[in-house]
């Protein structure tokens, strides 16, 4: 069962990371970072790179596919060989999954027309005009297409779907294994339960946190 993750320059870390964490600890997995080139390709922040070992045209039939989001997102949302290599890819996955705003590229891509999604609480309001319905859900599942919210709801979605192709107990393992036992010390991780005034600031500031600036 092959997992592909899709970079490019300007992804969020967690974004891939999570997913990876997740969904390459089930049995029979492996995972592969592909990009348009091999090599490193430098996060939002530019402080940090993950290495693609393996081109597009060298991943034709994953099982999983984990398209990102991230400051790059922007640049990948043109109809070109990213574009063309996920409706290619699309036609033969078991399951097409996004983090973040990776859900506006697969919809920027055509493949999110009519269906339920989500994606950063910051980018929700982009999904209508691609095509999608958009949904403040953490995970949201609509047919083989799974979409995350924000960042950290990545390792959420690979643990939902761990459950779904490798049964519940498996994904509980995976979930112990890696300790995620989420008690953030603060309750601000929507925009429904942070303080107004922290809320309206991220608002103001929204395109330029999407964009990886401080």
């Amino acid at each position: 069962m092959q997992l592909a993750i899709l970079l490019f320059d300007g992804f969020t870390t967690l974004d891939a990371v999570g997913p990876y964490e997740t969904l390459s600890r089930m049995p029979g997995a492996e995972a592969v970072f592909v990009a348009e080139r091999t090599g490193p390709h430098r996060n939002d922040l530019g402080s940090l790179g993950l290495v693609a070992d393996a081109t597009l045209g060298e991943v034709t039939a994953p099982d999983i596919l984990v398209v990102p989001g991230g400051a790059g997102q922007a640049d990948q949302m043109a109809d070109g060989p990213v574009h063309e290599w996920i409706r290619a890819v699309d036609a033969g996955t078991t399951w097409t999954t996004s983090v973040c705003t990776g859900s506006l590229i697969l919809a920027a891509a055509g493949l999110l027309k009519g269906r339920r999604a989500t994606s950063h609480w910051l980018a929700l309001d982009q999904l209508p005009a691609l095509g999608a319905e958009p949904t403040g859900e953490r995970v949201v599942f609509d047919g083989k297409y799974v979409t995350a919210a924000g960042v950290s709801s990545g390792i959420d979605m690979g643990l939902t779907l761990a459950g779904r192709i490798a049964g519940d107990a498996v994904a509980q393992e995976i979930q112990l294994g890696i300790e995620y036992d989420p008690q953030p010390p603060y309750d601000a991780g929507s925009p429904d339960k942070a303080p107004a005034e922290i809320t309206a600031m991220m608002r103001e500031g929204g395109r330029a946190l999407l964009a990886g600036r401080q």
